[in-house]
């Protein structure tokens, strides 16, 4: 069977065999086959899906598709990381040094932005001088310098994936659960923490949009990585607006300061907590002492001088008065009094990525001033005229007054009272659909 008969089976919603799915994976990681034949079958599967066998054969393909790090085997005590993908999620950045500061270390491969989410690596991008580019031997060095390394995917490790996710990112193919496991498991695998922290998505800035979805994604990240030996749990958190005040990458860079030093917003705060809480009792610790050392490393200082160590460690400059600043800035005014009782995550993550937090090409540079900061949520009234949103302008030509119209109607105003989502739904068991 040549490989458009197997995008033809797939589009026609049958079932790969392993070597079709073979050829896929080694045409993604060697250039054998054309862009536009990965992108048919990217389109295909995500249209119509793959049962748990293919799943599982599409990960192990790409995990072998390059090197398997197997960090585990000389840092056991290093932990992971990894969220599905939402607006405003600067966990990531908060997470690695707060673990770090109470002696917990962090290994975690980030990703780039994809879709209308911004991606860990491109935040951290914005400080001068980071480098996230490592090979195994400097990974290891970092954890033991600093506590926390956080790297790019290399060329040689899951190279299938490198090309697939840039594709996915502009064939709007992101939400498909398959590619989605995948994407994830094969970097994850590959770098070989003993011990992954999930955090998984729902919601209008989510791609995965209602609660079952988002546990069925769940289930079956836990499950490949239970069934390779890692400790894994996965929880569900809220993904109908922002998580954070910041979207874009230098802005969230501030943000994340924010919190290490003791502040910040509640609900970015209490997600980061709670993740960091659990991934310490994968690592035996009781949850209460959990929650002390962390409530201590953020109230003594002790999780900003593990960030900075961490920035240095990177080959970066941790003054926060280098962060790069927007151009310009515009108020977006609510057009009537009420209660915000609905926001548009993901319409408002992709203005953030138009205005340069976000990519229109794969090899389009960010504006690491560029953004969007949210000062109303879900659940506040607000007056006519009050702020919603700022949007910060960097150097890119966009239409201000188209954008300010999207933002204002990603707000949804009434007049009655309406209670906040709640954040955190539990872990993949705790949450039944």
């Amino acid at each position: 069977m040549t490989f458009v008969e197997a995008i033809a089976a797939k589009r026609d919603s049958e079932t790969l065999d392993r070597e079709q799915i073979a050829v896929f994976v080694r045409g993604a990681s060697d250039g054998s086959l054309p862009m536009e034949q990965l992108s048919a079958m990217l389109m295909a599967i995500c249209c119509r899906g793959m049962d748990s066998r293919e799943t599982s054969w599409l990960t192990d393909e790409m995990l072998h598709s390059g090197e398997v790090w197997d960090l585990a085997a000389d840092r056991p005590d290093a932990v992971d990381k990894h969220s599905t993908g939402g607006v405003g999620d600067t966990v990531s950045l908060i997470l690695a040094p707060l673990l770090a500061a109470v002696g917990v270390p962090v290994a975690m491969m980030a990703g780039r932005g994809l879709g209308h989410s911004q991606g860990t690596l491109d935040k951290l991008d914005a400080i001068p001088g980071w480098d996230s580019h490592r090979n195994r031997p400097e990974t290891l060095a970092l954890i033991d310098s600093c506590g926390a390394a956080i790297i790019a995917q290399t060329d040689d490790v899951a190279p299938a994936d490198r090309t697939l996710y840039a594709l996915r990112d502009i064939t709007a193919t992101v939400p498909s659960l398959p590619l989605i496991v995948g994407s994830i498991m094969s970097k994850k695998l590959a770098l070989g923490a003993g011990t992954l922290i999930l955090d998984v998505k729902w919601g209008s800035g989510a791609f995965r949009k209602t609660q079952a979805e988002a546990r069925e994604l769940a289930v079956a990240l836990r499950a490949v990585a239970l069934d390779a030996g890692v400790r894994c749990e996965a929880l569900i958190t809220d993904m109908n607006q922002p998580l954070g005040a910041a979207l874009g990458t230098a802005c969230e860079v501030r943000e994340a300061l924010d919190v290490l030093g003791g502040g910040g917003g509640q609900q970015l705060r209490e997600a980061t907590l709670r993740l960091c809480r659990e991934t310490m009792v994968l690592r035996g610790w009781q949850a209460a002492e959990a929650d002390t050392a962390l409530t201590k490393a953020l109230g003594d200082g002790t999780a900003l001088a593990a960030w900075e160590r961490m920035v240095v460690a990177h080959g970066g400059d941790p003054n926060p008065e280098l962060l790069a600043l927007p151009r310009a800035t515009i108020e977006v005014e609510a057009g009537r009094e009420g209660v915000v009782a609905a926001c548009d995550g993901e319409d408002l993550g992709r203005v953030a990525a138009e205005v340069g937090a976000g990519r229109r090409r794969v090899d389009e540079e960010l504006d690491h001033g560029a953004g969007l900061l949210i000062h109303s949520r879900i659940g506040d009234r607000v007056e006519a005229g009050q702020p919603l949103a700022t949007l910060l302008l960097g150097g890119r030509e966009v239409d201000g007054e188209r954008l300010t119209r999207r933002i204002r109607k990603a707000f949804e105003i009434d007049d009655e009272p309406v209670d906040p989502p709640v954040l955190i739904l539990g872990t993949a068991d705790d949450v039944l659909c």
